[in-house]
């Protein structure tokens, strides 16, 4: 078992120190980018919006973005339970059927 190694990251010109698994390091950088960039975006103009309403706003839009994204791979997922569904009977049908 590897240890956690601190990593700094900056997020809306604040700097952060967490501790990150050696091979999960670059998937935080990527993830703090990400909230950097929504927490920009949500407070737009406005640098004097309080930051932790910037924060709980931005994590509403990314938790509201996941759940969209949840929901179309459960589509997906019930589609594809389907058509598997379809082929099981065609093949069954095909094996039954007298040659």
């Amino acid at each position: 078992m590897s240890g956690n190694e601190p990593v700094s990251v900056h997020i809306l010109d604040r700097e952060y120190t967490v501790g990150v698994e050696a091979g999960e390091r670059s998937s935080l950088m990527a993830a703090a980018k990400l909230l950097d960039s929504k927490m920009r975006e949500v407070r737009g103009g406005n640098k004097m919006a309080a930051v932790d309403r910037v924060a709980v706003l931005a994590a509403l839009n990314l938790a509201h973005e996941l759940q969209q994204l949840r929901d179309e791979r459960s589509a997906r997922d019930r589609e594809l339970s389907h058509t598997l569904d379809d082929l099981h009977r065609k093949l069954d049908g095909v094996l039954e059927s007298p040659r």
